[in-house]
């Protein structure tokens, strides 16, 4: 494949190099045997992971009752997701699209959806009706499982930027958006920590985790079809609706 392009500069035409089928074909090979490494990588890192010193730890509704943090994945397989805090752009816009997966796909699987603030339990259903997010959510107000999860606080960016595919809004809307909220909100607070990282777990029957990853900032969630795929679930398209990906 090769071809001719115009000159953005109006200088004339610029003659592309030419690629063969079969260097594209190496390309993407390399390409989606990083992205499989780095989940293989995350999985086998997953095994050495011990979560049984948090079943005491204890976590809260939105009614402000209590339950232990193990009972989240004691009988079922679960996918748990922690957030930064509850006035994080990028965490409303990342649980705005897990409130986009089908209940009935998550009961056929038997496997629950779980996310986890640490803010005071009292934000959880201004939270909820913000996102639109109706699966199960509980709060870690003394950040108790975050800290021993080890999970990042303050952010670390690499060479090359992070971005989501769930996160739409940029840096300063966002943010501005986020000031409103807190001002706004019956109760002033940031809703949690705001340098708190989070993270995604997969675990369960018992303490067993199938997969974990921690956040080294707001931008870098674990893409939530990858979490699907991993728990056994089919994938989403989470660009228009909840339209399941046949695969």
């Amino acid at each position: 494949m090769g071809g001719f392009v115009r000159d953005p500069a109006g200088m004339g035409v610029i003659k592309l190099p030419k690629i063969t089928l079969l260097e594209v074909n190496a390309m993407a090979a390399v390409i989606t045997r990083q992205i499989v490494r780095s989940v293989q990588e995350s999985k086998r890192a997953s095994h050495d992971l011990c979560i049984s010193d948090l079943s005491d730890c204890l976590i809260f509704d939105r009614h402000g009752l209590s339950k232990t943090f193990s009972s989240l994945f004691q009988h079922n397989k679960a996918i748990i997701i922690f957030v930064r805090n509850f006035l994080c752009y990028t965490c409303k816009e990342y649980v705005e699209d897990l409130g986009k997966i089908p209940q009935q796909m998550l009961q056929e699987s038997n496997v629950r959806l779980v996310v986890i603030g640490q803010s005071s339990w009292c934000h959880i259903e201004a939270f909820c009706s913000l996102t639109g997010y109706s699966h199960e959510i509980y709060v870690d107000p003394e950040r108790q499982i975050y800290k021993k999860l080890g999970m990042r606080r303050g952010e670390t960016y690499m060479e090359t930027p992070c971005s989501s595919p769930h996160v739409k809004s940029g840096v300063l809307v966002g943010s501005l958006r986020s000031l409103w909220r807190a001002v706004t909100s019956p109760v002033f607070d940031f809703q949690g920590d705001p340098l708190q990282q989070g993270g995604a777990l997969i675990a369960g029957p018992a303490p067993e985790v199938h997969f974990a990853h921690f956040d080294m900032n707001r931008l870098d969630h674990m893409p939530i079809n990858w979490l699907l795929q991993l728990a056994g679930l089919q994938t989403l398209d989470f660009s228009e609706s909840h339209k399941i990906i046949d695969i």
